[in-house]
């Protein structure tokens, strides 16, 4: 093939786009959509699709009766939707062949296209600027960026008022920002996720060793690379801040490691899982999270195995065993499997809440690390407010994690002891 053969092959993006860059057919109610999100992690190819979107739109037949189309291109700042979104490697201009590519106007801020459709940039810095002009479909960029988002999203859709049916497209990095909540909750929305990894071939593989691997799992690494909305419960004991702010890479010497077990009730399906976390406590008396393995699903004998391999593994002290389900039977359990591991029984006599307090005290004042990162944990933790989990499941991974550190930390010490009166 020639190079313009390629390079035309290339161009044909129905060839070779995700399916995450393709718009829906339906919105969330089985009607067709107002609005598409499309909501993904850094270079997911969420400009790419909105690029293409908009070439289609404007290059696309008329029907009976229908004006030229206005088309609304709106980027977090005047800057940002001159070099993103059209003049940007995936920007409108860079998806059209040169020999048709659409005239671009800077002095005026419009695309202009040889079948007469329009497309307008306009910045989020200044919703005023959307007074007025009216367009049949509009392009939003990085929405959860936008300074003024609800003033300039409101002036859009005032706006979006030519054609049959006015549409728009939403790309963005998620935030969680209550605009962006509503228009994923909207029936008349249409909504689609992807990951930075599902464009990984397009992606510089250093950009994929070095950031992603380095940020896979952590708040921020969920958020900008995952396109996951990463929120806080406003009661909740811990927040992601708090957590983020507590993560080191990896523990230091610690001289005392304990694995916490939280037993579920019943081995039936449905039942409660079983909380298996280590902890351990270095020189300087900060305790580090180390290992998140809890398991579901297992009869009492499987469960019991998980922890005793999770201890030996670490080469822990101690098994640190909520009695409050089953009591005896508990430590017969973990006896039959190896009567060799020492274990400490522990039991609730407080609510979850007022037991896991002292330890979130224990995270505020940075004597609580997490070496790594436990995503199923710490979203446990941003979650868990006066009345439990949003979710009504039992918070076992937390329940765990709160008797290892309060082992490590608030249980009797050893050695002798002074009182002052």
């Amino acid at each position: 093939m020639t190079t313009r053969q390629r390079d035309k092959l290339n161009r044909r993006f129905r060839l070779h786009c995700h399916d995450h860059q393709l718009p829906p057919a339906l919105a969330n109610n089985g009607e067709p959509w107002s609005t598409w999100l499309l909501i993904g992690g850094r270079g997911a190819g969420k400009t790419r699709a909105g690029a293409e979107w908009v070439k289609r739109i404007a290059n696309a037949p008329k029907q009976d009766g229908e004006g030229d189309r206005r088309i609304a291109l709106i980027g977090e700042t005047e800057h940002e939707t001159r070099e993103v979104m059209i003049e940007g490697v995936s920007g409108l201009l860079s998806v059209h062949p040169r020999d048709v590519r659409p005239v671009w106007v800077p002095s005026r801020r419009r695309v202009e296209f040889s079948n007469g459709a329009i497309a307008q940039g306009f910045s989020a810095e200044d919703p005023e600027s959307l007074r007025g002009p009216q367009f049949s479909h509009a392009w939003g960029d990085e929405l959860a960026k936008w300074r003024h988002a609800e003033a300039t999203f409101d002036m859009l859709q005032f706006g979006l008022r030519l054609g049959a049916r006015p549409r728009q497209v939403i790309t963005t990095t998620p935030r969680p920002i209550a605009l962006l909540k509503r228009l994923i909750a909207d029936p008349a929305s249409a909504v689609t996720h992807a990951p930075t990894r599902a464009n990984a071939y397009h992606l510089s593989p250093a950009f994929i060793d070095n950031v992603v691997k380095r940020y896979d799992g952590t708040r921020l690494g969920r958020q900008e690379l995952d396109g996951e909305i990463v929120d806080d419960r406003p009661d909740a004991l811990w927040s992601r801040a708090m957590i983020e702010g507590c993560r080191v890479a990896a523990a230091p010497n610690l001289r005392r490691i304990v694995v916490a077990v939280d037993p579920p009730a019943s081995a039936s399906k449905g039942a409660d899982a079983c909380g298996l976390v280590a902890a351990g406590c270095a020189e300087n008396g900060v305790c580090y999270v180390i290992a998140d393995e809890t398991v579901s699903g297992l009869s009492p004998a499987g469960w019991a195995a998980k922890a005793i391999a999770l201890w030996r593994r670490l080469q822990a002290d101690a098994l640190v065993v909520e009695v409050n389900q089953g009591g005896d039977m508990v430590r017969a359990v973990i006896r039959e499997a190896d009567a060799s591991v020492p274990v400490i029984a522990v039991r609730a006599t407080r609510a979850k809440w007022l037991r896991a307090e002292p330890v979130a005290a224990l995270y505020e004042q940075g004597r609580v690390k997490h070496a790594g990162v436990f995503p199923a944990l710490e979203d446990e933790m941003c979650d868990f407010g006066l009345d439990g989990l949003s979710s009504g499941r039992s918070p076992d991974r937390l329940d765990a994690m709160v008797w290892a550190v309060a082992h490590l930390t608030f249980a009797a010490p050893a050695g002798p002891r002074v009182r002052m009166l």
